[in-house]
């Protein structure tokens, strides 16, 4: 299962983004799909998450700015991102676990990472 991530860029504090990620592949079924961020010199952290049924969680720096949905007929995750500040300068990742649909075997799949700049 491929997972292609979309929408960074570079905007400035207080502005707004979009983040999208598009799940290809044979998939029977996708259960959760997150967000991830690595700034440079930190470890990778989570985001924000979703479930199949919609239920989101979100780092607790993130709260309130940020958005994750996630359209399961089309196996998109979307990370809407408003009010940014420079500390969330990072690449993005999106995550997906699920069942693939050939092979019945669980999968674990990374996008390949999409910048996020964030000027003062």
């Amino acid at each position: 299962v491929q997972l292609v991530a979309s929408g960074g860029g570079l905007v400035q504090a207080g502005g707004s983004l979009r983040l999208s990620c598009a799940a290809s592949g044979s998939i029977f079924r996708i259960n959760a799909m997150r967000w991830y961020r690595q700034a440079p010199g930190k470890q990778r952290e989570l985001v924000a998450g979703i479930t199949s049924g919609g239920v989101t969680n979100y780092a607790d720096s993130v709260k309130g700015r940020f958005t994750i949905s996630r359209d399961n007929a089309k196996n998109t995750v979307s990370l809407q991102m408003n009010t940014l500040k420079p500390e969330d300068t990072a690449v993005y990742y999106c995550n997906a676990d699920g069942i693939k649909g050939a092979t019945m075997v669980l999968f674990d799949s990374w996008g390949q990472g999409t910048q996020v700049t964030v000027s003062s």
